[in-house]
């Protein structure tokens, strides 16, 4: 089965445009839950101009679900993270003023960094995932670093999916065959929306995870946010 992880940073944005509490980023995640989400994203960065550490420790006792925190491990994130011990990490190679993430790691380069980095979050009870392209030798080389499981970048994939979807798809079933075959679980996440998120789907029925926010709120707007959940659990049926 493959899981749904709503990432709720965009409802920290609202918050944070307005002040206040409202809405309140704690509230949300447990309601996600409520409406079927098997777990909960957020992505704190340095700047906090979304999910804040205070969130983050905030959230932590009251999941009942799978907890995943992305982000770059910088010297802070690995200490919050190893601090709130979250069900995953996911490791992602953005820049400090990054908008969103927008590339995978380069695994080759960074290998002595991410295997001193997985080992850390393993030892603490951890379960790690490195966020890749689906460029083979990053895949080999993430492997090679001990995590447990790699996310598949789906910006691709989203931006030809309209265009000509069995080949938006190609590279992405490859990655994941070859991700497998080296015994690593396979999670995805970027872009991905109730138009393409099916057919991904479809083509790689092992995905073990997707963590999906920036749609699935954008669409909560218009459905209401249990019947958004309910469409993204369908789609992954």
């Amino acid at each position: 089965m493959t899981t749904l992880s709503v990432n709720i940073n965009k409802i920290a944005t609202l918050r944070n445009a307005r002040g206040g509490n409202i809405p309140d980023v704690c509230k949300v995640a447990l309601d996600c839950e409520k409406f079927g989400a098997e777990g909960i994203t957020v992505h704190p960065r340095p700047d906090e101009r979304h999910i804040r550490y205070q969130d983050v420790l905030d959230l932590k006792p009251i999941l009942t679900t799978e907890f995943n925190i992305e982000g770059n491990p910088t010297r802070e994130f690995v200490e919050l993270v190893k601090k709130v011990k979250p069900a995953q990490v996911t490791l992602v190679p953005d820049a400090h003023d990054a908008l969103t993430s927008n590339a995978g790691w380069d695994t080759k380069t960074h290998q002595d960094f991410l295997k001193e980095i997985v080992s850390g979050f393993q030892q603490a009870g951890i379960r790690v995932s490195i966020f890749v392209d689906t460029n083979p030798v990053n895949i080999e080389y993430a492997a090679k670093t001990g995590t447990d499981r790699v996310e598949l970048y789906t910006e691709p994939y989203a931006t030809h999916y309209p265009n000509d979807k069995a080949a938006a798809v190609a590279p992405f079933v490859q990655a994941a065959k070859q991700a497998k075959s080296l015994g690593l679980g396979i999670n995805a996440g970027h872009d991905l929306s109730l138009d393409n998120l099916a057919y991904l789907h479809q083509n790689i029925p092992w995905l073990e995870e997707v963590s999906i926010g920036h749609a699935l709120i954008a669409d909560a707007l218009y459905l209401g946010l249990e019947e958004t959940i309910k469409r993204y659990k369908a789609a992954l049926k």
